[in-house]
């Protein structure tokens, strides 16, 4: 499987170019990956077509990256577990602990990482 068929899905994507869900969007397209930006207002990011939330995903997600604070992705859970991603990466300040093991107990792979720096160190 080549990145461009490797879909990741930002989760709490933001189109402010100071943010670093941003900022991994950026970087995934640049590596060469399929991107699927979720924000619930903005209708793109970085030339991205977004998708406002998770209901609408049906296609095979292989990594789903989280910038989502614990108190919303909570919420999500239920969502998150039907979208199935092989693999989450739970970034620096969104660390929820129910998630992570509603995610292993459901058979996904959960990495509490910075997505930046594992795909500037070729970890991603």
């Amino acid at each position: 499987m080549s990145k461009t068929d490797t879909l990741v899905l930002v989760l709490g994507a933001s189109p402010k170019e100071e943010r670093y869900s941003n900022k991994a969007v950026k970087m995934l397209v640049s590596d060469g990956y399929g991107v699927i930006p979720v924000h619930p207002a903005a209708k793109e990011i970085l030339g991205i077509d977004c998708v406002a939330n998770l209901e609408t995903i049906d296609e095979t997600i292989d990594t789903l990256t989280l910038y989502l604070g614990e108190r919303i992705s909570t919420d999500l859970i239920p969502q998150i577990l039907k979208v199935n991603p092989r693999r989450i990466i739970i970034n620096p300040g969104a660390e929820n602990p129910a998630l992570e093991s509603a995610a292993k107990e459901a058979g996904i792979e959960v990495i509490e990482a910075c997505t930046l720096v594992l795909l500037r160190t070729g970890q991603f």
